[in-house]
């Protein structure tokens, strides 16, 4: 059974080959892909990725939230739109830890720690980090490491991606674990590891200024976090995979200083996205309204002030207090009533409070000039689902699943409408996709035999669900070939 070659934070074990370093030459880069391209093809490089996001789906807390989803997809894409040979549709995730943290993996996965999101002082900070992790897999760090572990000896390589794994869930344990197995080798490894770094820096800023946010901000937020975690016996997991020796340091200063300095406006998006995760994933019940009360008190932006007011009202809709938390949100929506983050807290204070007709006629009205909306077109599936309008929320989801097939909160909704109507064929494939998408292809075979069951007389439906269940089984195949 394939486990994990998961690099996660990709930088950990990655070798340089001599002829691709150009660390004495500030403004060459290196050449890339020739060199990996004997470990792995990009085609391979690919699939293996696919694979291992099914698995991490199960075994890591990602967070299925439209918006935070969208927000972080929509900031790696423009770091990835001015990066040199993006050779993959790259995908970028949040995480639900609270470890300062990112990390890269095969195929151009990218997750995103919520930790990291909450520390960031501004957009261009995390931006520099994301951008840094875009650098790692254009310049085929990953494969490169596939490459120089054709030397090591399997025990030593099944010890080190156990370590990997464990690092996702744990990063202290998973870095002990990987110190441990590596033994003797392992200062060759950090040294590579250096190396790497260096080019992801450099990679990194470039694609940074190019995107328009400020280059300075790579070395101010890795530099702000060496400074303060320097005499810590447990830095925060980034700082564990991503060394930062004060030579480093320097190094980023000094070529952040060949770039005009840049000053970019304040995100209200970021600090939306930021007051979200505080008020839905970090922080608990009797802190939320005590936090974003008091920030509100003491907001001295217009940005600051509109963010608490949101991390207010989740705080208070989390907290079933309805009546002021729509209060904020009406004041919100009516200086920008487009806003996707105001418009989703207003869908779920209409359902709870039963207004569900009010949000499915805004959310109908503004998919209109926003069809492939993914925040508006499953809030709307939510909403025609709590008025019992199954029959309109399965069409929805089924035309945002022919542009997003892999997106396991529309299965999971799509599942919900087909139950709520009794459509039990449907309800039953649907669920066998939710499984698929996280690699458990023995349930999800069940569930298709189940649907099978339900098929009545229908030729065509029995002869899909067949060729479903065959195409499962040679995926479990090729998984376990892996």
């Amino acid at each position: 059974m394939f486990r994990a070659v998961l690099l996660c934070l990709s930088c950990i074990t990655f070798t340089v080959p001599a002829q691709v370093r150009h660390d004495s030459d500030k403004n060459t880069l290196p050449e890339i892909g020739v060199v990996a391209s004997s470990a792995i093809s990009i085609d391979k490089e690919k699939l293996i990725g696919e694979v291992l996001m099914r698995q991490l789906r199960a075994q890591a807390p990602i967070i299925n939230d439209p918006l935070i989803e969208e927000y972080i997809q929509d900031l790696g894409n423009r770091l990835v739109a001015q990066a040199d040979n993006a050779k993959f549709p790259f995908r970028f995730f949040p995480i639900n830890n609270d470890a300062i943290n990112a990390f890269a993996f095969y195929g151009g996965h990218i997750g995103v720690h919520t930790g990291l999101l909450v520390k960031a002082d501004s957009e261009s900070e995390l931006a520099s980090v994301v951008a840094h992790e875009i650098a790692h897999v254009t310049q085929r760090h990953i494969a490169r490491s596939m490459e120089a572990r054709q030397n090591a000896s399997p025990l030593q390589v099944v010890s080190m991606l156990g370590g990997i794994l464990l690092a996702l869930a744990n990063p202290e344990a998973g870095m002990a674990a990987i110190s441990a197995g590596q033994a003797a080798g392992q200062q060759a490894m950090i040294n590579y590891t250096r190396s790497n770094e260096k080019e992801a820096d450099r990679v990194g800023i470039e694609i940074l200024a190019r995107a328009g946010f400020e280059p300075q901000a790579s070395a101010s937020f890795f530099g702000k976090l060496a400074a303060q975690y320097r005499y810590v016996s447990k830095p925060p997991a980034f700082l564990m995979t991503h060394p930062l020796p004060e030579s480093r340091v320097a190094d980023m200063k000094a070529r952040v200083g060949n770039y005009p300095a840049a000053r970019r406006p304040e995100s209200l998006a970021f600090q939306l996205v930021k007051a979200r995760i505080l008020a839905r994933y970090s922080l608990d019940s009797k802190q939320r309204l005590v936090h974003f009360r008091d920030r509100l008190e003491n907001a001295r932006t217009e940005i600051e002030v509109k963010s608490s007011q949101y991390g207010l009202a989740l705080a208070l809709l989390a907290d079933e207090q309805y009546v002021e938390a729509n209060g904020i949100i009406a004041k919100l929506l009516q200086e920008d009533e487009e806003n996707l983050f105001y418009i989703d807290t207003f869908t779920d204070i209409s359902l709870a409070t039963g207004q569900n007709e009010q949000a499915i006629s805004r959310l109908s009205s503004l998919l209109k000039t926003q069809p492939r909306n993914r925040v508006l077109a499953l809030n709307l599936a939510n909403a025609l689902i709590q008025n019992k309008e199954y029959n309109r929320a399965v069409s929805h989801l089924k035309d945002y699943l022919l542009v997003n097939p892999d997106h396991l909160l529309s299965y999971q909704l799509l599942t919900e409408a087909y139950g709520e109507s009794g459509q039990k064929m449907e309800m039953h494939q649907a669920r066998a996709e939710v499984y698929a998408l996280n690699s458990a292809y023995t349930r999800a075979v069940d569930e298709l035999k189940t649907a099978y069951n339900f098929t009545q007389n229908s030729v065509i439906e029995k002869q899909r669900i067949l060729a479903r269940i065959e195409q499962m089984r040679e995926a479990e195949t090729r998984l376990n070939k892996l």
